[in-house]
Parts: C-alpha cells; sequence; structure tokens
C-alpha cells in the first residue's frame, strides 16, 4: 500500500507539476491482476483497484498501515465497476456487477474477493474506503435502476446526468457519500461554478476517454488555483480546502466520493466565477 501526506493550502502553492500529481493525483490504478491501494491522510480516505484476471482477488489488509485483521475492520467501501462484468463476493455472498454498478460494503464484513467473468474483458472495480464507525448492511445497486438527475445545459456545456448511490436518502453509510456522473455529448465542464468542502475529502476519477482524450482539473485555493493534466482512468484527491472543477477535450464521465464530518450532498461551500484566479 501506498502512503500519501498531503501538503497543506499554503505550501501546494510553491509545488511543482511533479510534486502536485505525487500529492493528488493516482495515476497507478487498474493494473492487471493486481489490487492497488493508497491511503491519504486526508480523512484517512484509501482509494483503490482491482483488475482479477484468470483468478480471483481479495481485498486484505495492510497491517503495517491499517493494524486490522482484516480490510473492513473498523472501514467501510463503496466499489464500482467500470470494466467487463464480474463478480464480488461478500462473507461468501455473490453480487453481479456489470458496468457502473456499485455495492457498499459495510463495517465488520471479513472476506471481500473479486473476480471476472471474462478474463479477456475483466471487470475493472474501483473503490474508495472511509474510517466507519458504525456497521452498516451490504447493499447492491444496479446502475439502470438507480434514479439519475440532469443538470446543467447545454448552452453552458455542462448539461450531464448524475446518479447517486450512497447518500442520506440512499443506500446508508457511516460516512461514505459515492455516485457517478455522465457529461453529455459535447458537454465538456464538470462542477463549474466551483466549491469547497470544509467538511470533508472528495476524490474523482475520471473515465470514459480515449488516448488522445484529456481533462484538464483545477484544484487548489479559488484565488491561488492550480491545473493538473489528467488522463483516462486516473484520480484525483481533494483536500476540504480545494476546488476541483474541470473541463476535458470531449465529454467524460467520473466517479465522486466524498467522507468527512456528515453526508449532505448538499453541503458545499459555493465559490462565485469572480472569485476565481
Amino acid at each position: 500500500m501506498e502512503v500519501r501526506y498531503a501538503p497543506n493550502d499554503e505550501a501546494y502553492q510553491r509545488m511543482t507539476t511533479a510534486e502536485l500529481r505525487r500529492s493528488f493525483v493516482l495515476d497507478n490504478l487498474f493494473a492487471p491482476n493486481t489490487v492497488t491501494m493508497t491511503y491519504s491522510d486526508v480523512d484517512r480516505v484509501i482509494v483503490g483497484s482491482a483488475v482479477p484476471l484468470g483468478t480471483s482477488l481479495k481485498l486484505e489488509s495492510s497491517k503495517k498501515e491499517m493494524a486490522a485483521d482484516f480490510f473492513a475492520e473498523r472501514r467501510e467501501i463503496g466499489v464500482i465497476n467500470i470494466g467487463g462484468e464480474g463478480e464480488i463476493r461478500v462473507d461468501g455472498k455473490g453480487y453481479a456487477m456489470t458496468f457502473r454498478d456499485l455495492l457498499y460494503v459495510g463495517r465488520g464484513v471479513r472476506e471481500i474477493e473479486c473476480s471476472s467473468v471474462d478474463p479477456k474483458k475483466p471487470a475493472l472495480f474501483y473503490f474508495v474506503s472511509y474510517p466507519a464507525h458504525a456497521a452498516y448492511p451490504v447493499a447492491h445497486a444496479r446502475f439502470n435502476n438507480s434514479s439519475k438527475s440532469p443538470l446543467g445545459s447545454s448552452h453552458n456545456a455542462n448539461a450531464r446526468t448524475i446518479t447517486k448511490y450512497v447518500h442520506a436518502e440512499g443506500i446508508k453509510s457511516s460516512q461514505l457519500v459515492m455516485g457517478l456522473t455522465e457529461l453529455n455529448d459535447g458537454s465538456v465542464w464538470n462542477t463549474m461554478p466551483s466549491h469547497t468542502h470544509q467538511r470533508r475529502t472528495e476524490v474523482y476519477l475520471y473515465f470514459g476517454l480515449d488516448e488522445e482524450s484529456l481533462v484538464v482539473h483545477l484544484m487548489g485555493k479559488p484565488t491561488e488555483t492550480r491545473a493538473l493534466i489528467i488522463r483516462n482512468q486516473q484520480a484525483v484527491i481533494s483536500p476540504p480546502w480545494s476546488i476541483h472543477s474541470a473541463a476535458g477535450t470531449r465529454n467524460y464521465s467520473f466517479i465522486w466520493a466524498m467522507g468527512g464530518e456528515n453526508q449532505e450532498f448538499s453541503d458545499m461551500d459555493a465559490v462565485s466565477m469572480r472569485e476565481l484566479l
């Protein structure tokens, strides 16, 4: 497991592009037949992936960093599949995972095992985990059966659809809030006007981009923004003091996951367009 310590809201202003990427960008996800995990000191979030090929992969504790006998001993996990068909077995019970389905795994689950239906078209399991102070039951959400909310407009190049999975009015959790957003064809902006979350961290995973496309992700304090070039299947960790907005060279999708002091989806500190520098 990789461990990262984030700079504060002053130190990042003096960092090079390479230093910013080492602190905030996850570009080592989705390695074949591997479980990858990165532990950040920002709200103690763990972000990772699993790409099972011929054999299944287990999500296990990294005892040095977690000091736990099993991964979910004191944690909850949200998993979304952005690849081929797969299955996740939770304490012996299997859940079929198709493209964009979510599985919530609560505190106390001992065994989590991932597999792909077809190794030539493997599942790409992306997961985000936060510490949990209470246990909630395993919950499976099918993308096609989940409620969706349209936002934005083509006029502002931000027409998009939000699918909320884990939130106060949806799948119950201790502190995790998770879902995904898909931009319409011709739209490129997400979350603009931008905002910060003083009370929680947010992680974006961008996907649905081809090799010739990219996303310009804006981070930092509103009056000291920095740009990060993000490519397909890369993620960005956003501390509470940082905005998190982006524009792409084409439309794309992204998974958002939050954890912190509360679970209100609308709890954000809006930033006026005129404030941004």
